[in-house]
């Protein structure tokens, strides 16, 4: 299982994170990815499907038209982990690959 990260080491990591923030009252980070249609939000999805699946650790997500919020938490760990950060991390990069 892996370990949840302190407030500091989370802090410190979504620092180099572009556009993920904590969200208040959880311990959890998110973002909102906007994309230029449906047809590119939901190749997003796809692409990140695959990765998180391969992790075995999936995102809490919801997606409406061209955008897509994401939250990550490692539910088992209670909060915060290094997987939760990785994740962000490749959902950044597939998003910069996204055409749009």
């Amino acid at each position: 299982m892996a370990e949840r990260l302190s407030a500091e080491a989370r802090r410190q990591a979504i620092g180099g994170l572009s556009g993920w923030t904590e969200i208040e009252g959880r311990d959890a980070i998110a973002k909102t990815f906007v994309f230029k249609d449906f047809n590119e939000a939901f190749g997003f999805m796809t692409r990140a499907a695959l990765v998180a699946e391969k992790m075995d650790h999936h995102p809490e997500w919801r997606n409406v038209y061209k955008t897509v919020e994401v939250v990550l938490s490692t539910h088992d760990a209670g909060g915060v982990t290094a997987l939760d950060i990785e994740l962000a991390k490749t959902m950044n990069a597939i998003a910069r690959l996204t055409p749009g």
